[in-house]
């Protein structure tokens, strides 16, 4: 997202007025979620000043100013604050319009089987999503269970950068510094990696070029 981010950390980069974040605190909010943990390193004080505004979810900061841990490692870093139970997990610039008469996280809540999965992931249809410039994520069985992308194949869903997932994914972990996605494909091999498919329209804004058409999605639909 340069040269955007040289001055503002990418959750805070304005799309449709609003800091990027606020979509899917919103989101969470609506959902009745409690407690939102929030990883920060880069232009982390921004990041905080921002979040010290807002009532619901409850915000606590989980700080990696002194080593950035990447996306697994983070996730692993909050688990004291996470507990036994399994928990959603969500990329800070996650956000979709025209969402569904049930809101997406409630179905993906309701369609959590542990007996089954170790990982739920909201996904969309490479058909339903802006901003996607590669060859999608996920092939998804009938029974929703997820296949990682062949090198050599297209396939027609995307992860959104929302889930569930058990906390024993990354408890196990012997390294503290690691990827979110081979913890997903690993679960994948094993079975256990399972989609949900997003309603709505994702919007993937991962350039400043990107949020020009993120944007005239969202005046084009209503939110």
């Amino acid at each position: 997202m340069r040269p955007l981010t040289l001055e503002t950390p990418k959750p805070l980069i304005r799309v449709g007025g609003r800091p990027m974040i606020d979509y899917i605190l919103d989101r969470f909010e609506a959902a009745g979620v409690e407690t939102a943990i929030v990883n920060v390193h880069y232009l982390a004080d921004q990041i905080e000043a921002h979040l010290a505004a807002r009532a619901n979810p409850k915000i606590v900061i989980s700080d990696e100013r002194g080593k950035l841990l990447d996306q697994g490692g983070g996730i692993a870093k909050a688990l004291p604050w996470l507990g036994d139970r399994p928990f959603f997990v969500a990329n800070t610039d996650a956000f979709w319009i025209q969402e569904g008469p049930q809101q997406n996280l409630l179905r993906l809540a309701g369609a959590w089987d542990p007996e089954r999965m170790d990982a739920l992931l909201l996904v969309a249809a490479t058909t339903s999503s802006v901003g996607v410039d590669w060859q999608g994520d996920f092939e998804m069985a009938p029974d929703g269970r997820l296949t990682r992308r062949a090198e050599d194949r297209i396939v027609p869903f995307v992860y959104t950068g929302v889930g569930i997932v058990k906390p024993e994914l990354f408890a196990s972990q012997t390294q503290e510094i690691f990827r979110l996605a081979p913890v997903f494909f690993e679960a994948a091999e094993k079975g256990r990696l399972f989609g949900q498919r997003l309603e709505g329209l994702w919007l993937h804004v991962g350039a400043p070029e990107a949020i020009e058409a993120a944007e005239r999605t969202m005046v084009e639909n209503t939110f």
